[in-house]
């Protein structure tokens, strides 16, 4: 990638977690390229073949600024961690007076992260795998989990305390787990891992994973979740006495919650 970013869409966004879209939308900002290389990943053409146009650090801050305009509740900053230097200078430039969201695969580095305190009201961040062996078949990344639990633990101590007003959360820490095929152990042991590390913080499980490029071709990967999995881990989540869960539901598995990248508000 390009030292200055590289952004594919900016917009407001409707389909995150409701304390983050609220009703009148995220201001979105999706960077190209991506710190993993996901089998599945529904963004395929953004992630793995960098589709976006790089702008300057200015412009970057005007975009922040214009979707403050536009009425996000938030400026939502999509796969941002190999632009961390960017997002440090645009908000040097313009900082929104609305939370400024860090929307990440977890795959970050406790000293990018370090490097943000204090730019970052909310984290969002994904804890994809515990299992070395399948971040590694799936994301060409087998020491996932060693930086995803160090990024998360590191999100809880810049962020404590998760505060929702209106609806709208303000500051906190979000973790996001993707639900696949076969992988309901896997989804029990990082609700697990959030519970007892990271009690705080809001668990979000996601049920919205759609078989895409290579995932087609991996027998294990290439259907949507069942039934049976999406109950067993909801069953298990809910014999705890954990509050703070977001539960999406099993009908988001749908292409057209994919959004549209066509440079939109670059």
């Amino acid at each position: 990638m390009p030292l200055l970013p590289k952004v594919a869409r900016a917009d407001l966004h409707f389909w995150e977690e409701p304390c983050i879209s609220g009703e009148k939308g995220s201001g979105t900002v999706f960077f190209s390229g991506c710190a993993l290389a996901c089998v599945f990943c529904q963004n395929f053409d953004v992630s793995h073949n960098a589709y976006g146009k790089t702008v300057t650090y200015k412009r970057l801050a005007e975009i922040f600024y214009e979707l403050e305009l536009k009425g996000a509740h938030n400026i939502n900053l999509v796969s941002p961690s190999h632009y961390a230097h960017a997002v440090k200078a645009a908000l040097d430039i313009y900082k929104p007076k609305i939370p400024i969201v860090y929307n990440s695969g977890g795959y970050d580095r406790v000293e990018t992260l370090r490097m943000l305190e204090g730019y970052i009201d909310i984290f969002l961040l994904d804890l994809k795998y515990l299992s070395g062996d399948r971040a590694k078949l799936y994301s060409k990344a087998e020491d996932y989990a060693l930086y995803a639990v160090n990024a998360v633990k590191e999100a809880v101590r810049q962020q404590r305390e998760c505060i929702i007003e209106n609806g709208i959360m303000q500051k906190g820490v979000i973790i996001r787990h993707l639900l696949m095929p076969q992988g309901t152990r896997e989804a029990m042991a990082v609700f697990d891992f959030v519970r007892e590390n990271a009690p705080s913080a809001y668990f979000s499980i996601m049920s919205q994973y759609i078989p895409f490029g290579k995932a087609l071709d991996m027998p294990i990967i290439n259907r949507k979740v069942t039934d049976r999995e999406y109950k067993k881990v909801l069953d298990y989540i809910s014999s705890f006495d954990f509050p703070n869960v977001f539960i999406q539901e099993k009908n988001s598995a749908d292409k057209k919650y994919i959004p549209d990248f066509g440079l939109q508000g670059i």
